[in-house]
This record gives C-alpha cells, structure tokens and sequence, in this order.
C-alpha cells in the first residue's frame, strides 16, 4: 500500500470510530456497480461519464428498437404498417450486423459523432475524413 493509500485509509478509519459515516444514504445497501470488465480499463471513466450523460453507443441504441420493433410486429396486423416495420427492423439487424465483430460500422460511428457533437453545440469541422479542418494557403500543392 502507497503511503497516500495509508494516510485515507487512516482517515477514514478515525471517521468511522468518531462515527461521521453513520448516517450516509445507502447505508447498509448493496452497491449498483456497473458491469464493465469488458470495456478496457483505460476507457471506462469515459464510457461512464457517456452513459451517465444518457448517451449509449449507437449498437446498443439498435439492439433496444429491435427488441421494440419485434414486440410491436406482434401487435400489428395492418399490412402497410407491418411491412413498413418489418423494413426498418430488417436495416437495423444489417447495420448492427455489419458492425459486429469490427467495432461500429463506419456509418453509425458518423451518426454517433453527429449526434454527439451536436449535443455539445459545435459543428463537424471535417464530416468526410474526420480531422479538424485546415488553414493557410491552398493544400494541393
């Protein structure tokens, strides 16, 4: 243990002795720990911060409407209607298929980064190649 480790953990003891962690909500609950062993380590403080920002990556997004779709195909029986569901779940089973196992598929990793950059308020500088755009003289030389 760091010697930082050791001065919090003696702190924390006293706090406890002196009884100032009696009285905090959650007491004496389970803890709600996301489950998170499969995000690398180094991107889940971000991925947190996403998701408590109530922004979840595009698959999941699709993975949810499937789910909604196909409980809704039950319901339908007015044919236009069903065959216009059936389409759009059809596009996104193919997009999410088309990201599996090679991370998100190019064109949902482009509405993600819209969608995000629109959140905060700034415009995609570059929406083609995704680099910041360029100054100065001509760049074809």
């Amino acid at each position: 243990m760091s010697l930082i480790d050791e001065i919090a953990e003696r702190h924390i003891l006293e706090a406890i002795e002196r009884g100032e962690l009696d009285d905090l909500p959650g007491t004496g609950k389970p803890l709600t720990l996301d489950d998170d062993h499969m995000v690398p380590k180094e991107l889940r403080a971000g991925y947190r911060l996403l998701k408590n920002a109530g922004y979840l990556p595009p698959e999941v997004e699709s993975l949810r409407e499937i789910g909604d779709l196909r409980a809704v195909l039950g319901k339908v029986v007015d044919s236009p209607e069903r065959d216009l569901r059936v389409r759009r779940l059809r596009l996104l089973e193919a997009r999410l298929a088309e990201g599996r196992g090679r991370g998100l598929a190019a064109g949902v990793q482009q509405q993600y980064r819209e969608q995000l950059l629109a959140s905060l308020g700034k415009a995609d500088p570059d929406p083609v190649s995704h680099k910041p755009a360029r100054s100065g003289p001509d760049e074809t030389k």
